[in-house]
């Protein structure tokens, strides 16, 4: 269908959304649109058709048309905007949903609300759908923590409140969540953990009334802003008691009863590979070359199930936390210390209980034979990341020193090698994402920001999970057997559409069917920005435009991994999926593939799928919340210092950019004095209307720190401008000035007096307005890879 048309089409349905109670003929219609003859009335018929057809207009009986009623009701979860309005997400395939901020029913954040469509989506124009809440069916949070502010005594008296608290949360902070003078009596700066009794209604609809739960200490002490980030992400920082007291419980090392009905591999040369810091070690690796050419590689992981029986605390507390939490100064573990970094984890020296995936593979990476079964092993060697890579690299003094341990290491790359190149064959996205490691001091405050770069060995060990985790999928799935998978969905096709015409406006060709999407077209858009500016960036945009992955009990494949079956079975210590894998593997063992058995499983998987994805999305969100933190923090006194950069966003309210340090801030359209500039969407870049200048997408950037603000975690940045540009910049602001005092003298004239359509207090619009935005890094860990 000619542009033209389409366009005619989307001006039409726009017009039906604008009137949707209203009915038309098609004259009346040719008329509104100022189109008249024979050929524009047939135009105009034939879009109504096409209309009609796809159910967006009806035709009455009086040959009028009209917007279809939208009587579907849908479930969704509510996004809130902190300027009222919201958005709705209820379908994989349609676009969200907008909510006006009279429709939202007083909706909080990530509330699972009823809503009903008013406006049908217009594919014509790709605008989204519009609706209206009718009910809140589940409430999204019922604890919230904040600052709190006291009131006085007389306030006291007179609302019947003592102070009300106040959320850092942006999300959250346009609410103030009153507490009465009965139980814990907070003091002025103290955070604290709050209940939510009553939600905001129509009599209040900017607060809450709770009741204070904690005081978790005064907002300026060391540690407070972590824990009170843990505990809004509702996440426990400490074990009940008898989850410790039935851990002591547990002996601390290996008897003889728990060898039973395992093979023992303590002879082999097994060994652990991890950082430097690492505590507990719930995976170890042996290779071997054989002399047929392939590679027998063993993967012995942690059987953390053996002591943590279903339903006892120790499970029940694992099931609510679903995973461990890795802060910049702490780790919150899934399992009590004495388990996680005793008995459970793999000691060098120490016999230990174990869940090995054998497997033998060729030179190609297929995996010829595998065997999956309990066993007790020894570690051999705790080699760290850094020290496998220096021997690798052909260090004198370690070679020397693990001599005996260095032909395993040579094989074990070359294994490596081979997996990777069969997961790039098939199309497996690989992703060199930058993460940064933030240095605190003792009191927490940080000190540095360092960039982590993987090596061989931590691309090794990713390997070879990869490797066990779709080797355990396909056995069970190839044994038409219940079994919890970690699944990666294709991407939605608009973000998909979205990234490559971004792609495309930095010169990157996309080659490929886009009605087609495979993990192969992204492998080539990320192979053609390697070492170059732009490679960071595009890495960003193509995280930000997948799928999240998530915890399924069906085996709908991995997007990412270009992989048909896969699950998560080697980190039992700090993922309860994996647990519930290595659980499924010990009772299908037992008890075979009996109905009873599937019956079971079929029953619990979905829930426990759920779940889970659930507590490990709060877990990101802590953690990224924290590095937020840390990170502002850390700039807070370079105020007024200029940075190397690069544009990693750019939105109709102005740029994000990002620093060498992996440090994000924004330059608001406000800061950019020197023009007047235009968001362009399709190009996703910025243009000045009198310069010409344009920022686009991974551009470099110098620029310098204005404000570092740790309490909201928002940092915010100005360009640095030439002397040129400088000048520019002083004449557009004197000139704004004076219109500015121009209008307010005209506006006190013609309204100092509260006139009819004043507003009596001589007011002004602020120069091109906008709201304060924050990057939403939501994809920045997509659980990279998934192999740990």
């Amino acid at each position: 269908m000619p542009d033209k048309d389409n366009k005619l089409i989307s001006d039409i349905l726009e017009f039906f959304r604008s009137n949707p109670d209203r009915r038309y003929t098609s004259e009346q219609i040719e008329d509104v649109l100022r189109m008249h003859g024979a050929s524009a009335f047939k135009r105009v018929v034939k879009a109504l058709a096409v209309l009609e057809g796809e159910g967006k207009i009806t035709l009455t009986n009086k040959d009028e048309f009209k917007m279809a009623q939208q009587t579907k009701v849908v479930e969704g979860v509510f996004k809130a905007n902190e300027k009222g309005f919201g958005f709705v997400r209820y379908d994989e395939v349609e676009p969200d949903a907008f909510i006006t901020r009279d429709h939202t029913l007083h909706a909080v954040n990530g509330d699972q609300v009823e809503i009903q469509i008013t406006k049908p989506s217009n594919p014509w124009n790709d605008k989204g759908p519009e609706c209206k809440i009718t009910k809140i069916v589940e409430r999204s949070v019922d604890k919230l923590v904040g600052e709190f502010h006291p009131y006085s005594d007389v306030q006291v008296k007179k609302t019947g409140h003592f102070g009300y608290v106040q959320s850092h949360e942006k999300r959250y902070s346009t609410y103030m969540i009153f507490i009465s003078d009965k139980g814990l009596h907070p003091q002025m700066g103290d955070m604290v953990q709050v209940s939510i009794d009553e939600y905001p209604n129509d009599d209040h609809p900017q607060s809450m009334e709770g009741t204070a739960l904690e005081i978790i200490g005064n907002k300026n002490d060391p540690g407070v802003d972590i824990i009170s980030i843990v505990l809004d992400n509702d996440i426990n920082p400490e074990f009940p008691k008898e989850v410790l007291d039935a851990a002591e419980k547990i002996p601390d090392h290996v008897t003889e009863a728990d060898r039973e009905g395992r093979k023992d591999l303590t002879k082999n040369t097994v060994i652990t590979i991890d950082g430097d810091d690492s505590k507990d070690f719930d995976d170890a690796v042996e290779v071997e070359k054989l002399s047929n050419g392939n590679f027998h590689l063993g993967v012995h992981i942690a059987d953390v199930t053996h002591y943590v029986r279903e339903g006892s605390p120790i499970d029940d507390e694992a099931y609510e936390r679903g995973t461990s939490t890795y802060l910049v100064d702490r780790v919150i573990p899934m399992l009590p210390f004495r388990l996680s970094n005793g008995i459970c984890s793999l000691n060098p020296g120490e016999d230990r209980l174990a869940l090995t995936c054998e497997m033998e593979i060729d030179p190609q990476g297929n995996v010829l034979t595998h065997d999956i079964f309990p066993s007790v092993i020894q570690s051999k060697y705790r080699m760290t990341y850094n020290n496998v890579n220096e021997i690798l690299k052909g260090d004198v003094e370690l070679n020397e020193e693990y001599a005996d341990l260095v032909p395993m290491l040579k094989d074990m790359a070359e294994l490596h090698e081979i997996l990777f190149n069969k997961r790039h064959e098939r199309g497996a996205i690989d992703f060199e994402e930058t993460e940064a490691q933030i240095i605190v001091d003792e009191n927490g405050k940080p000190i540095d920001i360092k960039l982590r770069n993987r090596g061989t060995s931590e691309r090794m060990i990713e390997s070879f999970m990869l490797a066990a985790n779709e080797t355990v999928a396909e056995h069970y799935n190839m044994s038409h057997v219940p079994f919890l998978y970690r699944v990666h969905e294709k991407p939605d096709a608009e973000k998909v559409k979205n990234f490559f015409e971004f792609a495309a406006a930095i010169g990157v060709q996309v080659k490929g069917n886009l009605k087609e999407i495979t993990p192969k077209m992204f492998q080539n858009v990320l192979a053609s920005v390697v070492d170059t500016p732009e490679e960071q960036v595009v890495t960003i945009m193509l995280l930000r435009s997948l799928q999240q992955a998530r915890y399924s009990d069906q085996a709908l494949g991995h997007f990412g991994l270009a992989a048909k079956y896969y699950t998560h079975f080697t980190s039992p210590i700090r993922r309860y999926p994996d647990l519930i894998v290595h659980r499924m593997v010990h009772e299908y063992a037992e008890n075979g593939f009996t109905d009873k058995e599937k019956e079971k499983w079929a029953e619990k998987l979905q829930p426990i799928a759920e779940h889970t994805s659930s507590r490990e999305r709060k877990s990101i969100d802590a953690e990224r919340a924290v590095d937020d933190l840390k990170k502002t923090e850390y700039m807070a006194d370079k105020v007024g210092e200029e940075f190397d950069a690069v544009v990693s966003s750019v939105t109709s309210f102005g740029m994000f950019i990002q620093l060498d340090n992996t440090v994000e801030g924004l330059i608001h359209i406000s800061n950019m004095k020197d023009d007047y500039y235009e968001y362009d969407e399709k190009s996703m870049s910025m243009h000045g209307r009198s310069t010409g200048k344009t920022f686009k997408v991974g551009q470099a950037i110098r620029v310098k720190l204005i404000r570092a603000d740790a309490e909201q975690r928002k940092i915010d940045f100005e360009r640095v401008l030439t002397p040129e540009e400088a000048e520019r910049a002083k004449q557009r602001e004197e000139e704004f000035q004076k219109r500015r005092n121009s209008h307010s003298r005209s506006t006190f004239r013609g309204n100092g007096r509260g006139s009819k359509g004043g507003n009596g207090k001589g007011g002004h619009n602020n120069h091109r307005g906008g709201g304060h935005g924050r990057s939403n890094n939501n994809n920045k860990r997509r659980g990279k890879y998934e192999s740990r």
